[in-house]
């Protein structure tokens, strides 16, 4: 499918200071996809709701993908660092807040994604999740790469304020993944019945073809961010 990032084992946190933005439906695809490419995956649900964990226990999960919910700060880091011995890459869900869970994940991620539905409202929370990045690197003297990512966007037409938000972050040279997800059926039934996009695709929902294009679209796209981000930091 494509050639996975080099030999590290990277950590992909994926932040908003917003619920309901789409972070575990980004978390669980990307997953599925990486599995569907033969990588092992851990996924730490930190969200306080575990829908992840609660994901895990229906039917369908593939072997390569293990779930483990954290709701400690105190163990976050912990969390992280098993992944990074155990999986290939390790996914971390966070809450919609600004906790010390959230900061302390950040600081351990080599790339934090930042979904954003297309409101102005999502862009001024996607802006507080970037400020807090950034603020987490300058404290660790690190270079913590991030992006945003559109996400629940209405596959038939973009609107205009989705346009141009997306223009916004263009021209602030915010950094946005070239895919967006968009709002699909089949993201739903995952969550409703177990599975990943492979596992379903036999279960009579609709349009799974485009579906699963767009999340190999999507992870192809995180997996580019990931080996560009680590050629910049190996030519500094």
């Amino acid at each position: 499918m494509w050639e996975l990032v080099g030999s590290n084992m990277p950590v992909i946190s994926f932040v908003s200071p917003k619920g309901g933005v789409g972070k575990t439906t980004a978390t669980l695809l990307l997953a599925g996809e990486l599995a569907e490419a033969n990588a092992t995956i851990r996924i730490i649900d930190a969200d306080p709701n575990l829908p992840l964990v609660a994901w895990a226990a229906l039917e369908g999960k593939p072997d390569a993908i293990s779930v483990v919910g954290c709701r400690d700060e105190n163990a976050i880091i912990d969390e992280i660092e098993k992944g990074t011995t155990q999986a290939r890459f390790t996914l971390v869900d966070l809450e919609g807040a600004a906790t010390a869970t959230v900061t302390f994940a950040i600081a351990q991620s080599d790339l934090v994604l930042i979904p954003c539905k297309g409101s102005h409202l999502d862009a001024t929370q996607a802006a507080r999740a970037i400020k807090l990045v950034k603020q987490t690197a300058r404290g660790t003297k690190t270079e913590i790469d991030f992006a945003i990512l559109f996400s629940q966007i209405p596959p038939a037409l973009r609107s205009n304020n989705q346009r141009d938000i997306a223009d916004q972050f263009t021209d602030a040279e915010i950094p946005v993944i070239p895919v967006m997800i968009y709002n699909r059926e089949a993201y739903r039934a995952m969550f409703a019945t177990g599975g990943t996009l492979r596992t379903i695709s036999a279960r009579g929902v609709g349009n799974m073809k485009s579906a699963i294009e767009n999340a190999e679209l999507y992870a192809e796209a995180v997996i580019e961010r990931l080996r560009t981000a680590r050629a910049r930091r190996e030519a500094a």
